[in-house]
């Protein structure tokens, strides 16, 4: 259909109401309401994660799924920086396109493949309204049909492939997800030397690599509080016996390291002090794990080999995770329990490697979350208990 000059104007003098009153109110009053209402939804879920493409005033969303499970822009732009500008890419599961219009934006010209004919509408319609339709080739099509037919050659692959299974069930494997991405290898490499994979953060890094022979990187991506992705760049004439990268990637920091640097770090113990710093991993770290890498290249000794926490007597920058400083190590004992709540009604309490979740923890300490102070409760490499009060450093 076609998107008047009326329809965008009705869509911006509702652009804050709620999408299920509109719908109410304006059922059957024009043939395009319902698209509308679903334009102002869309804009209003992805307001903060799609904040490029919104400045486009007639960016068209095809459906409110596309929304809900499109990449951000912040991502979008991380999975571009991968690529040489001026390159041609292949999308074979371009959906709504916000890695599409990213990597034209960064200077490749992209064909994008989807197989549902309203995505690829759109994505043509958002492409020239973004004045980047010069760049990209939406084409309507089985990707998986489409490489062995096409003719075309490309200098790279970019595939995130659908983690749910037939029948709407959530699938982790490499080999479960559609496509399947492990036995499509040879004839992506017939027709690109390179390939990027964008898979789910519950996949098990060393089963990747497995899975994607050639890997050179594998970036384990998402934000301070949560791992959204892993992303392994693979290439075509990798030597099978080379070493991958392991990158951690937030829009805060990044850090890399190889398994091999893994395997032959050493690491250290501690026990640490009233005064110290306490290191907490971040979720992508942990994800990563690079634990005997964390001490060799920061200097930091572990508490315990399962607490996945570390200290160090002098403040240490650009730690991959937070940084506490430690104002109390209160010994796990019953005295101390029953005290505890007097001198901190208010405290945020999490325990690691500790036998107990932290709400067991809070009840039996009578306190209640908030305020400025963190109380982590964790084993020791002795096996000693300990809880420190931790404020922010």
């Amino acid at each position: 259909m076609a998107y008047s000059e009326e329809f965008w104007a009705w869509v911006y003098s509702h652009i804050r109401e709620n999408p299920y009153d509109l719908r109410l109110r304006w059922a059957g009053k024009y043939p395009w309401i319902d698209d509308a209402v679903m334009q102002v939804e869309c804009r209003q879920r992805t307001a903060r994660k799609l904040s490029d493409e919104l400045k486009c005033h007639t960016f068209r969303f095809p459906t409110l799924l596309s929304a809900e499970q499109s990449t951000s822009d912040e991502l979008a732009a991380f999975h571009a920086s991968l690529l040489p500008s001026g390159i041609k890419v292949l999308d074979m599961t371009s959906g709504l396109g916000i890695d599409v219009l990213h990597m034209a934006r960064h200077g490749e010209s992209v064909t994008a493949v989807d197989l549902d004919e309203r995505l690829v509408d759109a994505l043509r319609h958002n492409a020239d309204a973004l004045g980047l339709l010069d760049k990209v080739t939406a084409v309507c099509a089985d990707s998986t049909e489409f490489i062995v037919r096409t003719e075309e050659r490309f200098d790279a692959v970019f595939i995130d492939p659908a983690r749910r299974s037939a029948d709407g069930g959530r699938v982790f494997n490499l080999a479960d997800c559609r496509p399947d991405v492990t036995s499509l290898l040879g004839a992506i490499f017939s027709v690109a030397p390179t390939l990027i994979v964008k898979a789910s953060p519950m996949l098990d890094l060393t089963q990747t690599l497995r899975d994607l022979p050639g890997t050179k990187a594998l970036y384990v991506v998402g934000t301070g509080t949560e791992c959204k992705e892993l992303v392994a760049v693979v290439e075509k004439s990798r030597p099978e016996d080379s070493v991958p990268t392991i990158t951690i990637w937030t829009p805060a920091y990044t850090f890399s390291f190889t398994t091999v640097e893994e395997r032959e770090s050493e690491a250290f113990y501690c026990v640490p002090k009233a005064g110290d710093y306490l290191y907490e991993p971040s979720e992508v770290t942990m994800k990563a794990a690079p634990w005997r890498t964390l001490c060799s290249r920061f200097g930091v000794g572990m508490l315990h080999p399962n607490s996945h926490l570390y200290c160090s007597t002098d403040r240490i920058e650009g730690f991959p995770g937070d940084r506490w400083h430690i104002d109390r190590v209160v010994p796990f004992a019953s005295s101390e329990l029953k005290r505890f709540a007097r001198q901190y009604p208010k405290i945020n309490v999490a325990v690691r490697n500790f036998g107990w979740t932290a709400d067991k923890l809070r009840d039996k300490l009578r306190v209640k979350d908030g305020g400025d102070l963190r109380m982590i409760a964790t084993t020791l490499q002795g096996g000693g208990k300990v809880m420190f009060v931790l404020s922010k450093d």
